[in-house]
């Protein structure tokens, strides 16, 4: 695949470390020692300033922006605005004077350097002797931690320590709002008001178009008193500056607790008594508290999430990197959330979230924390009428959920993917059918889930049309997984999702109306079903167009059989990534894929098809695709280990859980691939687990990588705790409950009881 690490920082099972400054890497630095707690997030920066390239991130889930040009192209249902997650406050500004000189990161004399990022606690820490024109020498110590369950709270501490010579601290903290949005060289808040505080401040403001408002108070503590302290203020900015003299070897620390609350309503209405109140309580969480509680958070997320790789060391720090980074940023806080493409670890993307959402990184949900399963589900619920009006937009009926969004509604302005692509829309009603696999939620699904379906239906049914004939069914001019092909006819991946969405909405119906019949007429009072309508659907569901051969080959779309052949594997290295080095339309000329399309759905329902169905399918796409996607090597390595491909299965593994650490596409700078993070776990627990959830009962299959002496992994399903355990000569699965649990295991019919079931190959 063309794809070469750049390992960069010291491999250890639980600890990411950077030992010394290298320019090059600071912002693939940034990325990686980014922290989160769903609420917000905020890159691995200098907080003293650096002269090396950064992007100065501090994000809050579900604050974004307005762009400020409209689409110049004017045709209907092309996006004429998009929006996107906005920069805020850079509550760590911190700025450091040493007898008057500045300690700058890359311009400044600095040895010793080591940047450490725990995931036991989720604590960054970073260290460093700076040495001054004159020869003197000050230890530099910085932490900082997002608390995971009062999310508001954050915390910064900076110690201060010259080491042979007295000195003179000159130190400046503060709350600034004039952070660069992709550096742009515009001010996307206005400040509505600033106060000093006794040891701190509290600034309050305001997105220019969107009226969202974060107001970002500070309070700090010392280990003794400053020489001298005054406050500061500009247009942009609140903050203190202090000044001691310090004596060799006298420490000299400083705590910030910053409170960050951020009003998302968009009224322009944010209380700022109200706000300073809720800052004040905060602020009587102490440092002690807070840290504690932060240990006790990642204490339990590891006790019940964690992967074990014994044999592995790298692949152990990558996989716990990745369930890391999944926890913080999202963990089911607030069902107005979702996961963006990057996280809230940078900018591209714009914050966005895709179809992945669903499809997977909810699986590590499913398993692992299913209230924050649901919530995924329930933002789509929340913003079931932007998904409508997108449909209208499409003239269309029923709803049509956006290719990429922050707050519901459409924006992309690529209309060859906003226009075309409808996976977002085939994938809640999948989501919504994979989760009642695991919960017996019929207040969701019987009221929030089967209107969206109910609504998803609908479009679909609109959206497509009947041949000139009336002999099948099926969605002209669309977009499926792979990128590569658009305006085509008949793409399976869509008609095969757009039946299984439109079946599923008509048995969960029929359910309802057997069920509850109260909800029943709730719900077609709601959406204006009608009898008529609904046996429509059906016959357009019992006709839709699938086009595969007798041999089992499923077509990817139309007329795909015929299109001129790359041999992929002739493409010169310096060609990619694709998008940069060919113009756009040529990537749309061959049978050259991106992406799984076919394989992907023969991997989302997968125990609807034959192992040699899959088998033919597999050897037929994978030496078609160039994976031009990050979640597509993880798809085809779980499909190959089911198939029993246990080196190609690993050779697509390998980078899985390092993609970012090791910088694999040379794009971490940009932000962590969250949802390839969440396809990394996939990874192992679907791939070499064997684990399949698209059933009426859990499935099992494990099997082991050849280099590796074990790997265990946790499966939360259906109030039981499975715990497995695969070692080269054997297997073992313990359930910990008291309660029997029944599983096919390697295609047998096996009842797990509580404790420990063993197994030999």
């Amino acid at each position: 695949m063309g794809k070469i690490a750049d390992r960069y920082f010291e491999v250890d099972p639980w600890m990411i470390e950077e030992r010394g400054l290298d320019s090059a890497y600071s912002e693939v630095a940034e990325s990686i020692f980014s922290l989160g707690n769903e609420y917000a997030g905020v890159r691995g920066y200098h907080e003293e300033g650096t002269v090396d390239a950064s992007l100065l991130g501090s994000y809050f889930n579900g604050i974004y922006e307005n762009g400020r040009h409209l689409n110049r192209v004017q045709y209907k249902g092309i996006v004429q605005r998009i929006h996107f997650m906005v920069n805020t406050v850079d509550w760590l500004y911190t700025r450091i004077l040493l007898n008057n000189e500045t300690v700058t990161i890359g311009k400044s004399s600095i040895t010793n350097f080591k940047r450490k990022l725990d995931l036991r606690s989720g604590i960054l820490t970073k260290e460093y002797i700076v040495t001054l024109s004159d020869g003197k020498q000050v230890k530099l110590n910085f932490t900082r931690f997002l608390h995971m369950d009062r999310v508001e709270n954050m915390f910064q501490e900076i110690t201060v320590t010259p080491l042979q010579e007295p000195v003179t601290l000159e130190l400046t903290l503060g709350a600034d709002f004039k952070t660069k949005h992709f550096g742009e060289d515009y001010r996307y808040w206005q400040i509505l008001d600033k106060r000093d505080l006794k040891n701190g401040g509290a600034i309050l403001g305001e997105t220019n178009t969107t009226k969202q408002t974060l107001l970002s108070a500070f309070k700090l503590d010392y280990s003794q008193s400053p020489d001298q302290l005054i406050s500061l203020s500009d247009d942009y900015f609140i903050g203190k500056k202090l000044t001691i003299v310090l004596d060799p070897q006298q420490e000299f620390k400083v705590r910030r607790h910053a409170v960050n609350i951020a009003h998302k309503s968009g009224n322009g209405s944010a209380d700022w008594e109200k706000g300073l109140d809720m800052a004040e309580k905060n602020f009587q969480l102490t440092w002690e508290e807070a840290e504690a509680s932060q240990r006790a958070y990642w204490e339990r997320i590891w006790e019940n999430e964690d992967i074990e790789i014994r044999g592995d060391e790298a692949q152990q720090q990558g996989i716990r990197f990745c369930i890391f980074q999944l926890n913080q940023t999202y963990h089911g806080q607030d069902p107005r959330n979702n996961i963006g493409a990057k996280g809230l670890t940078g900018e591209a993307y714009s914050g966005h979230a895709f179809w992945d959402t669903e499809t997977c990184c909810l699986p590590y949900y499913l398993f692992s924390n299913l209230d924050a399963a649901k919530n995924l589900l329930e933002f789509r619920y929340h913003t079931l009428d932007q998904a409508r009006n997108r449909a209208k937009e499409l003239d269309c009926r029923g709803a049509c959920y956006p290719i990429a969004t922050l707050n519901g509604n459409e924006s992309s302005d690529l209309w060859q993917h906003a226009s075309l692509q409808f996976q977002p829309s085939s994938g809640v009603a999948f989501a919504i059918w994979h989760y009642s696999k695991f919960a017996d939620d019929h207040d969701f699904l019987y009221r929030h889930g089967l209107e969206m379906l109910l609504e998803i239906s609908r479009f679909m049914v609109s959206r497509g049309d009947w041949d000139q004939n009336g002999e099948y069914f099926g969605l002209w001019s669309v977009m499926g997984p792979d990128e590569f092909q658009m305006m085509v006819n008949h793409n399976t991946y869509t008609n095969l999702m757009a039946k299984f969405s439109i079946e599923y909405a008509l048995t969960l119906l029929a359910e309802v109306q057997q069920n509850s019949p109260a909800d029943y007429e709730a719900v077609i009072s709601k959406t204006g079903v009608t009898t008529e309508e609904l046996a429509q659907w059906s016959r357009c569901a019992e006709n839709m167009k699938i086009i595969q051969t007798e041999e089992g080959i499923f077509e990817q779309h139309e007329g795909f059989f015929q299109l001129p052949h790359v041999d992929i594997h002739k493409i010169p290295i310096t060609d990619f990534p694709l998008y940069h080095h060919w113009s756009y339309d040529r990537i749309y000329r061959n049978d050259m894929i991106k992406q799984p399309d076919v394989l992907m759905f023969l991997f989302l329902l997968n125990q609807q098809f034959s192992a040699d169905v899959k088998r033919i399918n597999y050897d037929f796409y994978e030496p078609k695709t160039i994976h031009e996607s990050s979640l597509s090597p993880a798809i085809h390595s779980i499909l190959a280990a089911e198939l029993g491909k246990g080196k190609e299965a690993f050779s697509f593994f390998e980078f899985a859980t390092r993609m970012d650490l090791d910088n694999y596409n040379r794009n971490t700078r940009e932000g962590l691939h969250t949802t390839s993070i969440a396809g990394a776990w996939m990874n192992i627990v679907y791939g070499f687990g064997g684990v399949r959830s698209d059933g009426n009962r859990l499935v099992m299959a494990p099997t082991i990588p050849q280099n590796w002496d074990s790997y265990s992994f946790h499966l939360h399903y259906k109030g039981a705790h499975l715990f497995t355990t695969v070692r080269q000569d054997s297997y073992c699965i313990d359930l910990k409950d008291e309660e029997e649990l029944s599983v096919l295991l390697h295609g047998k019919n096996i009842r797990l009881k509580g404790g420990r079931n063993s197994f030999d190959w």
